[in-house]
Parts: structure tokens; C-alpha cells; sequence
């Protein structure tokens, strides 16, 4: 079992930045491929980036070269730093965690707003 809480999100101009983390209880950290995905208001949720075991990363086209995911395993904790936000930006942002081909866990997101 694995509980994921994120924080770190808010309200951010255009061009700003944010960096949301993701804090994960539980054991064995350092074996769940962690990813982070966001949902706007009316759309479906989307992969932002995966972050493998070895620390990995691949984004989606719309946040390459913007956006860089981390993890922390000693302090069982994954970030998001998102540089350059743009008006399309703006959702409730999500973590997960997976282990292999085991049961997904979700937090609860944290929302970013960009907007001047």
C-alpha cells in the first residue's frame, strides 16, 4: 500500500514556474516507476511524465524542454519542476505510483492556475 500526497501547486503567471512534489509513504520507494499526470476541467486526465526506478524520465510533447521530473528516494518524494508555464498549463495535477504491472495509487492532485 502506497499513499501519495501532492503539494506545491498555486496560482503562477505565464512564463513562471512552480515546482510540485509528491511525497510517498510506504515501503520499498525506490522500486515504483512514479508519474505525473494532470486533468483540466473537461478534459480527460493526461500523462505528463514517467519516471522510472533508475530515475529516467519522458515527457509529453506539450511539456518537453519546459518541464523536468526528479525523485528523491531517500526521502521517498518525486517533483515536478514546470518552468515556462503557459495558459494551456492550468489542471489538477496528479501523482502515481507503480510497481511493475501492480495496482496503480493516486494522490489527490494539487491545482495550478496560470493566468496574469
Amino acid at each position: 500500500q502506497v499513499q501519495l500526497v501532492e503539494s506545491g501547486g498555486g496560482l503562477v503567471e505565464p512564463g513562471g514556474s512552480l515546482r510540485l512534489s509528491c511525497a510517498a509513504s510506504g515501503s520499498d520507494f525506490n522500486y515504483y516507476t512514479m508519474g505525473w499526470y494532470r486533468q483540466a476541467p473537461g478534459k480527460q486526465r493526461e500523462l505528463v511524465a514517467i519516471l522510472t526506478t533508475v530515475s529516467t524520465a519522458n515527457y509529453a510533447d506539450s511539456v518537453k524542454d519546459r518541464f523536468t521530473a526528479s525523485r528523491d528516494n531517500a526521502k521517498n518524494t518525486v517533483y515536478l519542476q514546470m518552468n515556462s508555464l503557459k495558459l494551456e498549463d492550468p489542471a489538477v495535477y496528479y501523482c502515481n505510483a507503480r510497481r511493475g504491472y501492480g495496482v496503480p495509487y493516486w494522490g489527490k492532485g494539487t491545482l495550478v492556475t496560470v493566468s496574469s
